[in-house]
């Protein structure tokens, strides 16, 4: 069968079983690209007048696809299997492999004469290509820019937020094989696994984007993939302050606040922009310093010319070998960091950064789960706790205190926008308790007839900032004291 295939070195020989794409790791993903777009023009009949043509049919939806679609991609799919050399397929560079697979492709619709569209059978060809080369169902999705999250429940359910909005998605997957098995491919090029024994993994695309996966038996319906993604162009503050989630004013507070190297945390709940925000503030970071990143999965994009970028390491099939962040934090301090950013702050490992704060590596930054800037330090002190330091409370506060300069807190509002709602610096003490005030603070004021959440930033009225000193030093003095009287005429407004 397909003797033609067979001639060129890509046909079996002798009826040899070979593995499905889905256990076939050798092959590289494509790089991300947009889904081809199928074409659906049918040629003009020449009896029929120019003026009676009607517009060409509209694409066909991925909603519209039946369950005999999906049978016959799974005949089509057995056999390409029956027909194709893997190994061989996997010597040749993306662009060669999937012109193979899609000549083959054809040859097998029409020798089996599946009734199929030109629609349908372009989709047919990318959805297979998707599987054998790439990340299957998942291709479309990530060649989109507007998505923001990619979240799969087993294989027959998938939902994409788009717009600060969860929606269903019309992509499934063949089975809860399929799925685990793009998991697994994932994952794998980040030397990390996942299987019922290792059943939780953290790992990134290419692209950076972030990469949660479950798998069963931990995960009862199938494995649940959850895939933040990252836009191929790079957010800067000038485009939160276009998208509302900062005013220009605030926008200068910013970065004055990263050029003078104020130690910050960035504060919010889960989605609310915190690595994007602090991908935003590292732009102003100068490019002569050694910015030293330490990570569960590597994400942030920074763009100075020395940087060190540091990953967790979770431990190997026999429970050896695992790095912890706060073996990365503390191992910091021995490459000679000017600035260290943690990418995400949640355990013991809270303490090593602060005392790297408070030991001369200042304009520090890390990102931490609350949902406001007292929480933040509440949550701060917490896993201090947790991390066994048996530290007085007042202590730990006044490490606290002398280590952290700044709050940036962001939130996602209930119109699915996001919002910088707090900048809050951190004074010091007043007996026991911890004295912050807000510079700014974002108050919402209403909501419009389509339900989106109107406020404003406001001005809190306060002369200097705790930083003014820094500032001045910088030579920012001036830059924050027009940024700061601008906020506050507008606030009267």
């Amino acid at each position: 069968m397909f003797g033609r295939r067979g001639n060129e070195g890509f046909g079996k020989s002798g009826g040899t079983q070979v593995a499905p794409p889905a256990a076939v790791t050798a092959v590289q993903p494509p790089p991300l690209m947009p889904a081809q777009v199928p074409v659906l023009d049918e040629p003009m009949r020449e009896s029929q007048p120019v003026r009676h043509v009607a517009p060409p049919p509209q694409p066909r939806k991925r909603s519209a696809r039946s369950e005999d679609y999906y049978q016959t991609k799974t005949q089509v799919f057995s056999a390409l299997i029956d027909t194709i050399d893997l190994s061989q397929l996997a010597k040749l560079d993306t662009e060669s492999a999937r012109e193979e697979i899609r000549d083959i492709v054809n040859d097998i619709i029409t020798i089996k004469n599946y009734a199929m569209s030109i629609s349908e059978q372009e989709e047919l060809l990318d959805d297979i290509c998707n599987d054998v080369l790439g990340y299957g169902p998942l291709e479309p999705l990530l060649a989109r820019d507007d998505i923001a999250d990619i979240m799969v429940n087993g294989a027959g359910q998938t939902f994409i937020e788009v717009s600060g909005k969860i929606e269903e998605s019309e992509i499934r997957f063949r089975d809860n094989a399929q799925l685990l098995s793009i998991c697994q491919r994932i994952v794998s090029q980040v030397g990390r696994r996942v299987d019922e024994s290792s059943p939780i993994c953290d790992a990134r695309l290419p692209d950076g984007s972030r990469v949660n996966v479950i798998a069963p038996p931990l995960a009862i319906d199938g494995a649940a993939l959850t895939i933040r993604k990252f836009k191929k162009d790079k957010l800067t503050l000038d485009q939160l302050v276009k998208f509302g989630s900062i005013t220009p004013e605030g926008a200068t507070l910013l970065q004055i606040i990263g050029r003078v190297r104020c130690n910050i945390v960035v504060s919010g709940g889960t989605g609310s922009g915190k690595t994007t925000l602090l991908n935003c503030l590292t732009r102003y970071i100068d490019l002569t310093e050694r910015i030293i990143t330490c990570e569960d999965s590597a994400e942030l994009q920074l763009q100075q010319p020395h940087v060190v970028r540091l990953e967790t390491r979770p431990p190997n099939i026999e429970g050896e070998g695992e790095v912890t962040m706060r073996e990365l934090v503390k191992n910091c301090l021995r490459m000679r960091p000017e600035r260290i950013i943690v990418g995400e702050v949640r355990g013991p490992e809270v303490f090593d950064l602060l005392q790297a704060m408070n030991t001369g590596h200042d304009g520090s930054m890390g990102t931490i789960h609350s949902n406001s800037p007292r929480e933040c330090l509440n949550r701060i002190e917490s896993m201090i706790a947790m991390g066994g330091f048996t530290l007085p409370a007042k202590t730990v506060r006044e490490i606290i205190t002398g280590s952290v300069d700044i709050i940036v807190q962001a939130a996602r509002l209930r119109d699915g926008s996001r919002r910088i709602t707090h900048i809050t610096e951190v004074i010091g003490m007043e007996g026991d308790v911890i004295v912050t005030q807000d510079l700014m603070r974002f108050e919402i004021e209403g909501e419009d007839a389509n339900g989106r959440l109107i406020g404003r930033h406001k001005s809190t009225g306060i002369g200097k900032p705790h930083f003014w000193d820094r500032a001045r030093y910088f030579g920012e003095d001036k830059r924050l004291a027009i940024a700061l009287d601008e906020m506050e005429a507008k606030s009267r407004q």
